[in-house]
């Protein structure tokens, strides 16, 4: 088997090594409450879950599904809320298909801090689209990623692709 060797997140992983679990309101709660989805880049909102766009991506394209419901445990979900999830997950990848038309997908959650979630008290999923030689030596060499396409255009582009007859939002 080859291992693929990424000392670059070991800073990352260092810097939460002494946090303190976070209380109170989370990142997307605030974005929620704010009613502001142009600015915070949300891409639909649904009826317990919304989609926006992945600030710190690892492909163009890099979305994430969020619930309503501030919790950091997937049992505290409810079946109709996960139903939810993955039909959303389903309407965005077919999404994505449409406007960037990538090879194939990755689809996951980063469940607590220590299983790599930067915002661990506000379960989410990720959808990353992948194209073939999406990967190359840019990361390893010069701790870089490179994003080919600004999040702003892909983000007006879903939001077309989802919301086709809706008026546009704030």
């Amino acid at each position: 088997m080859k291992q693929l060797y990424s000392p670059w997140r070991s800073k990352y992983i260092a810097a939460f090594k002494d946090e303190k679990p976070r209380k109170g309101e989370s990142l997307f709660s605030r974005m929620i409450r704010q009613n502001n989805d142009i600015k915070n880049l949300i891409v639909v909102r649904k009826r317990h879950c919304f989609v926006m766009m992945n600030l710190y991506p690892y492909n163009s394209g890099h979305v994430m599904i969020v619930p309503y419901k501030q919790t950091s445990t997937l049992s505290d979900l409810t079946a109709e809320e996960n139903l939810e999830i993955m039909e959303t997950t389903s309407e965005i990848i077919t999404a994505l298909t449409k406007v960037m038309k990538p090879h194939g997908f990755n689809f996951g959650a980063n469940l607590g801090r220590v299983a790599g979630a930067g915002i661990d008290d506000h379960i989410h999923f990720h959808v990353v689209p992948r194209w073939n030689g999406d990967t190359n030596f840019m990361p390893t060499l010069g701790d870089v990623k490179v994003v080919s396409e600004d999040i702003k255009a892909t983000f007006k582009k879903l939001r077309a692709a989802l919301q086709p007859n809706k008026s546009k939002r704030k």
